[in-house]
């Protein structure tokens, strides 16, 4: 990692808890790291009503409570603390701009920086396009002051179905152009999501195996096992399908089954991922009823404890059919992978946290050990955890010692935590520091989004328009509808894997 040019990170929404738990700790580990310019301020914007000293202190207790590194260095955090600004006005109102036009060139004299700016929407969805019109409206979407380049980052949901996806690209290229805009998914910056690209290009024994002739399914979960708190009012109206699986499952998808790009560019990465969601096969309404699963937790007993349903939650609807797992067999219509089913699945109220794509190689033609009991248990896996406990695994089977030929599976792995003196950067972390160096590659591109919306657009249609389509529900700390979801895989004797069997007390914990 290198050091990004001078600059200033301006901050909407910047008294919310985005920007408290993840944003300025994430800046202040990249300013532990030296990675951050020598002239860089950050400037909080938002309705609260906040001087700059007490937004300071604000983002020190944050940034005490968040970074592991605070407590450690005191000195760098009151440093680092020194260069965060604040201004309070009405985001909605584009006079106010006009406050936040002065304050940026105030800083950008004193400070000496040129007018390099990111603007970080870290607000509602509902400020997506209001934000990036007001901004070109006052002239601080250009080179202004008059120098400089402007980039905008903003986070999910890019538009809640095809056509609000097709909206928002639409107005936001009104005032930016695409090479402007960085539509965060903070999977994209997990350090394990990245190593897949290292896993499959620069290695001569994987590659080669990637595809139809040697991988029987691919298999991607994503797994929570908390509920949906209080965020019960902003759930019941997204639901896993437009929460997990149309953004974080699907790139995750594009960068396991992509072709290799011609150079490491964030243009020919991003091509290559395009061109995945372009051969995804469309899925008609049958597909949809036979093949995509919705069930939704129901109240149960985890380890003594009584725990609500999801139409219990507050802010959700009592007659609610909003989905909290989403299960779905799929295919990708191209050479590589014709005929291969890729099954993804993602929940709440699962029996722990758990992000992980499990690559199943094909049975070996000719089954010389009948001891083997199952099929699943004869097939090698190569295991990406992205969360937790970070790393990579290989199973395969070897003869337990003594007399015949008994075999078992055993795995060799590697675990992110055992480089203790390696620096493990946060997906915020990298992602900011992408954006200040202009680098585009871990972000998603405009029409990629609108390809994933269009992929999943048949499942909201049916789901809305047939009554008919099923939702089943599960007891909280459970693997979802089991017995449907295990019919979805289609062959005797294929199980998913069922991580994290040996389970702490609070369910947090989960080796690979």
């Amino acid at each position: 990692m290198t050091k990004a040019e001078n600059h200033i990170l301006v901050i909407f929404g910047a008294s919310g808890d985005l920007t408290m738990r993840k944003l300025i700790p994430a800046v202040f580990e990249l300013s532990e790291q030296k990675l951050l310019p020598e002239k860089f301020a950050v400037l909080g914007v938002g309705r609260t009503a906040l001087s700059d000293n007490s937004f300071r202190a604000k983002m020190k207790e944050s940034v005490t409570a968040f970074s592991s590194h605070a407590k450690e260095n005191k000195a760098n955090l009151d440093n680092f603390i020194g260069k965060l600004h604040y201004t309070g006005i009405n985001t909605s109102d584009i006079a106010d701009y006009k406050l936040l036009k002065d304050k940026i060139e105030e800083l950008a004299i004193s400070l000496n920086i040129p007018c390099n700016i990111i603007y970080y929407l870290a607000t509602p969805p509902s400020l997506y396009e209001i934000i990036p019109h007001h901004l070109y409206e006052s002239g601080l979407n250009m080179p202004g002051c008059e120098k400089g380049w402007k980039r905008l980052i903003i986070e999910k949901p890019f538009g809640t179905d095809l056509e609000t996806a097709k909206t928002l690209n639409r107005n936001l290229l009104k005032y930016f152009d695409e090479s402007q805009i960085y539509r965060i998914d903070h999977y994209l910056g997990k350090e394990t999501v990245q190593n897949v690209l290292v896993t499959r290009f620069s290695n001569g024994i994987f590659e080669p195996l990637w595809n139809r002739n040697y991988i029987h399914r691919v298999e991607i979960t994503s797994a929570e096992n908390i509920g949906v708190e209080n965020r019960g009012g902003y759930y019941d109206h997204s639901g896993a399908l437009r929460d997990m699986l149309q953004n974080h499952l699907l790139q995750l998808t594009a960068l396991i089954a992509m072709e290799p790009p011609t150079v490491v560019s964030s243009t020919a990465i991003r091509n290559e991922t395009m061109k995945v969601f372009q051969a995804f096969k469309p899925l008609s309404p049958d597909d949809v009823i036979n093949n995509v699963i919705r069930g939704q937790y129901i109240a149960s007993v985890i380890r003594g404890e009584n725990v609500n349903g999801y139409r219990e939650e507050k802010g959700v609807d009592p007659d609610s059919r909003t989905e909290t797992f989403v299960a779905m067999k799929f295919f990708i219509d191209n050479w590589r992978w014709g005929g291969v089913p890729f099954y993804i699945r993602t929940g709440k109220r699962l029996p722990t946290r758990v992000t992980e794509v499990v690559i199943h190689f094909r049975q070996t033609p000719h089954h010389l050990f009948q001891s083997m009991k199952f099929l699943s248990s004869t097939q090698n896996q190569l295991v990406i955890r992205i969360q937790p406990d970070e790393g990579i695994l290989l199973k395969f089977g070897m003869k337990v010692p003594g007399a015949g030929f008994e075999v078992q599976n055993v795995n060799m792995d590697f675990h992110y935590d055992s480089l203790k003196d390696i620096h493990l950067p946060s997906a915020y972390e990298r992602l900011l520091l992408d954006c200040m160096q202009g680098d585009q590659t871990l972000y998603s591109r405009g029409d990629a989004v609108e390809a994933a919306w269009e992929f999943v657009q048949p499942v909201l249609d049916t789901w809305k328009n047939n009554p008919k389509a099923p939702l089943y529900g599960y007891p909280a700390g459970t693997w979802g509808p089991d017995k449907v979801v295990d019919a979805l895989l289609g062959e005797a004797g294929i199980l998913w894997r069922y991580p994290c069997k040996n389970l702490s007390n609070d369910g947090e914990f989960c080796e690979l």
